[in-house]
């Protein structure tokens, strides 16, 4: 039974509704301390009844982070079934549980797809409600895979419900923005008034939290909490009138507050504190009125954080507990409940609060020990001795480092700083505390703590003097300044780093990371960074050597300076891998080297090499870098719809990790097709998104947004505002990015357009000298296509033609469209109409078939103008589906199954299944079979 909460519990019943009709959907419940959270999913289970599977855990507050603890108690009843999950995948998700060992380390991303792929997979047979409690207190590892499951759950027939407390102050806010919330505020005075006589009569506590079962596969009988009387109705008595009214305003409908606060405000005088901290204060009352022995008990069960009944008792034995004599008066209190499956839960976490917070240091240490010396070897008896202990102690502290170290195998990077961290403390000499310090600020930056990093580091710092140690701490900070967007800070910590006294080889990999950040800096750190990568005397077999002597010969030619012959990407990589390079992750740059040197065609290659290998591995979270560059060179190929679909699963890929810089790359590019395609309202709300101060500021994506709104407005005929953007991105700070390179011929055409040619003048020179490094036919037809614009005018038609003559067989029908559409209107100008028509209409269809909205429109009017009448293209069959309709679609019509499609994109196989059947009647057609013929 609930009081109230009409509003609520008809969300929760579409949630539901949604997972019983193969819809899946997510609902964060969010409030206070006691505001209902618990009793409304206690709700949901009841009302999923016996055709909804139900799974379920519960977040405890803990003193150590164990890796994945909370994703384990949920997904165990589901273990027998990783088997059907694609190889990868399964591997992830039985290193994170520690059922096996995943190769190369466990990939935060793969196993949040692996939680996707097992839920679905439990729901294949009946609808799933999966209910997880006290959100704000899993950890960190088991949180990031839980909500990367739940941003990509689709049709799979789940509903996810989960409930967090509000971030108090000061307090790391919850990563779970975009997904649905209902925030919980108090109830309705006549409902408050009802709970609150249901309570002071000596009814049953209803409407709040009651005991929660931690093992999915259990579920609690419809309990309710025991009935408490009050002596006497004393309480009763005294909360008649002004009494009763103040206790109602205070509580402001909170149903915890309403049901223990009674007795607590008739017996002591905790009001005027705030409300969390009287509610503890009742919940301690309550115990102080147990026997001591049972008060120990509870203790234990407070300090041990998986509720192992078994284990508590045990260890309140081995404290001097008759611990099967101390439970009892704590179930008959109602403050704790032992379930069938030997789990014990507090009635409120409050209540293990108010033990754990109020518990003298000496008795806490005690119990801790008592515990670690009731668990079997493993990591959790590691740290209950470890929080137990007050004094260096060698043994123990190695075994905290072999903790840490399986927490980062298993991509547990939070957990491993944890661990190091307390190992250090333990660590008897200076140097081994130091190692362990550095060894947790590292740990601490994988998991994006960065201010944990910063801390540690600095500890470390002010307790050594070796070189080493200090060069890997400011690559530390160097790497927490990346990510906050104060680059200039980062590259100089690495730059600095990298030029001390350490070996070449990680003085290599430092200045790979200064070039990265250099990159948003300016050409001069540019330049530096790879005139100091090129001198490093790198041996022939070191892993990083193909790298480094290709960077510099890649990128600064295209910055004007001089450099060894071009490389070839492929056969760099290749040579990286036979040294032993980590691929696909250590050639990523490869991919961005070769498209500033204007070698597109090897990008597309080996980014999409590297996407299919990174795909097999399982090394997913590289893969919303290699799908930016890959969708850049589809984009220059003409290839928008490929570009389209690329840059789509990219960026969800980004968004769903937190990958914010490439979040903000790949919202630009799909910005920048938006304009292409004429869509306004579309281009300006992903330019937003690309802008969006985030981790990064300024925004990674700035300047192919910035060219993606100059070439809305170019294609809408608003040429000034073109020029203003264009002429900012090509002269400015980023003007040697790629896409501020590529944007000169817009620019051009822009300033011609406003009589102002002067004002492309500088731009144009640059990217006449790049197209000449570059040496590719198609550079040089866009360079000639600029000289064309600027004029003279008698020499126009001569470098028109020879531009059209050069983007014959370059495989890029945009940019061929849009030099055939300026000679056919200059053409026009010329009065030389018939001449003009052959390249309008072939820049029309062009253009019509790519779906460039914009310039097919100035393409048609054109073309009429010549007196030729301009027909409209239907719409081509796949123009009418989604990019990942289309992604889909394409697979299937190559063959792949539900699953294989599912294993290849990181989707559930009924998830694809939707997708077809939603793309079947948009194609009109009804069968696989009929794919084929549209690919």
């Amino acid at each position: 039974m609930l009081y109230g909460r009409e509003r609520e519990r008809a969300a929760v019943d579409a949630l539901l509704d949604g997972a019983r009709d193969g819809r899946s959907g997510v609902l964060v419940l969010r409030g206070e301390p006691g505001i209902g959270k618990t009793a409304l999913l206690e709700y949901a289970v009841s009302a999923a009844g016996d055709g909804v599977r139900v799974i379920r855990a519960t977040g405890v507050e803990y003193e150590a982070e164990l890796p994945f603890a909370g994703l384990s108690l949920l997904l165990a009843s589901g273990l027998d079934r990783l088997d059907a999950l694609p190889g990868p995948q399964r591997r992830s998700l039985e290193g994170a549980f520690g059922l096996g060992e995943a190769p190369g380390g466990a990939d935060r991303l793969l196993t949040g797809l692996a939680v996707l792929g097992l839920l679905a997979e439990l729901a294949s047979d009946r609808p799933l409600l999966c209910v997880v409690d006290d959100v704000h207190w899993l950890d960190r590892s088991s949180l990031d895979a839980l909500l990367i499951a739940a941003r990509r759950l689709q049709a799979e027939g789940v509903a996810l419900l989960l409930a967090a407390r509000d971030a108090g102050a000061g307090a790391e806010p919850l990563p779970l923005a975009g997904l649905p919330e209902l925030r919980l505020t108090g109830l309705a005075e006549p409902d408050a008034v009802r709970l609150l006589d249901d309570r002071l009569l000596g009814g049953r506590s209803l409407g709040v939290r009651l005991p929660a079962v931690r093992l999915p596969a259990v579920r609690l009988p419809d309990a309710r909490l025991p009935d408490v009387r009050l002596p006497d109705d004393r309480a009763g008595a005294a909360l008649t009138g002004p009494a009763r009214r103040r206790l109602l305003d205070e509580a402001a409908g909170n149903p915890l507050a309403l049901v223990e606060l009674p007795l607590a405000e008739t017996e002591s005088g905790s009001g005027g504190l705030a409300l969390t901290s009287r509610l503890q204060i009742a919940f301690h009352g309550q115990v102080t009125g147990l026997p001591p022995a049972t008060q120990t008990l509870l203790l234990v069960a407070a300090a041990e954080e998986n509720g192992e009944a078994d284990v508590v008792l045990a260890a309140a034995t081995a404290l001097g507990v008759a611990a099967g004599a101390a439970l009892e008066p704590a179930e008959q209190a109602g403050l704790v409940a032992v379930g069938a499956d030997r789990r014990l839960a507090f009635r409120h976490p409050l209540l293990r609060a108010a033990l754990l917070q109020r518990a003298p240091l000496q008795q806490r240490l005690a119990v801790h020990r008592a515990i670690g010396e009731a668990l079997e070897d493993g990591d959790r008896r590691t740290w209950h001795l470890a929080l137990a202990a007050t004094a260096p102690d060698a043994g123990l502290a190695d075994a905290l480092e072999r903790t840490a170290q399986r927490a980062e195998a298993r991509g547990a990077h939070g957990g491993a700083a944890a661990a190091y961290e307390r190992a250090a403390g333990l660590t008897p000499d200076r140097d081994g505390a130091t190692r362990r310090l550095v060894l947790a600020a590292e740990a601490a930056t994988e998991e994006g703590k960065l201010a944990q990093a910063e801390a540690l580091a600095e500890r470390a710092g002010a307790r050594t003097d070796d070189v080493f140690a200090h060069a890997l701490l400011d690559q530390v900070r160097a790497v927490a300044h990346f990510w906050r967007g104060a680059y200039p800070a980062a590259y100089r910590l690495l730059l600095d780093a990298a030029a001390t006294d350490i070996e070449p080889a990680h003085a290599a990999r430092m200045l790979l990371q200064a070039f990265h950040a250099a990159w948003y800096v300016g050409e001069e750190p540019v330049a530096t960074v790879l005139d100091r990568l090129a001198v490093l005397p790198l041996g022939p077999d070191e892993p990083l050597a193909p790298l480094a002597r290709a960077l510099p010969a890649a990128v600064l030619p295209a910055l004007g300076r001089p450099a060894g012959p071009a490389p070839d990407v492929r056969r760099t990589a290749e040579a990286a891998r036979k040294a032993g390079a980590e691929s696909p992750v250590d050639l990523v740059q490869l991919c961005g080297a070769a498209l500033v040197l204007g070698r597109d065609h090897e990008t597309l290659e080996l980014a999409a090499e590297l996407a299919a290998e990174a795909r097999a591995k399982g090394t997913v979270g590289v893969l919303p870098t290699l799908q930016f560059f890959l969708a850049e060179a589809e984009l220059f190929h003409g290839r928008h719809r490929d570009a389209e679909v690329t840059a789509t699963e990219g960026f969800a890929l980004a968004r769903d990790t937190g990958q914010h810089q490439w979040t903000s790359q790949l919202a630009a590019i799909l910005a920048c097709l938006a304009a292409l395609g004429g869509a306004e309202e579309r281009c300006a709300e992903l330019a937003a998104e690309a802008l969006a101060p985030g981790s990064s500021a300024p925004a990674a994506g700035a300047p192919w947004a910035q060219w993606a709104l100059a070439l809305l407005d170019l294609g809408r005929g608003r040429a000034a505002a073109a020029a203003d953007r264009l002429h900012t991105l090509t002269t400015g700070p980023y003007r040697h990015h790629v896409g501020a390179t590529r944007a000169v011929p817009d620019l051009v055409e822009a300033a011609v357009r406003l009589g102002e040619p002067r004002r492309a003048a500088g731009p144009y020179e640059r990217f006449a000298r790049w197209a000449a490094a570059a040496g590719t036919p198609w550079a040089q037809a866009l360079r000639l296509r600029c000289r064309a614009l600027l004029g003279p005018d008698e020499s126009a038609e001569s470098a028109y033609r020879a531009a059209l003559d050069l983007h014959e067989g370059t495989h890029r029908p945009f940019e061929q469209a849009r030099t055939a559409l300026l000679y056919g209107e200059w053409l026009r100008r010329e009065r030389r109409r018939t001449d003009a028509r052959p390249h309008l209409t072939a820049a029309l269809e062009t253009f019509e078939r790519l779906g460039a909205a914009p310039w097919a429109d100035r393409a048609r009017t054109e073309l009429t103008a010549t007196g030729t009448a301009a027909p409209t293209a239907p719409a081509g069959a796949l123009t009418v589906l989604t990019p990942q309709e289309l992604q889909i679609a394409r697979l299937a019509a190559q063959g792949l199954s539900n699953r294989d499609i599912a294993a290849q994109l990181f989707l559930s196989p009924r998830t694809v299944g939707h997708h077809l059947y939603k793309a079947y009647p948009k194609l009109g057609i009804t069968s696989r079979t009929e794919l084929v013929a549209l690919f």
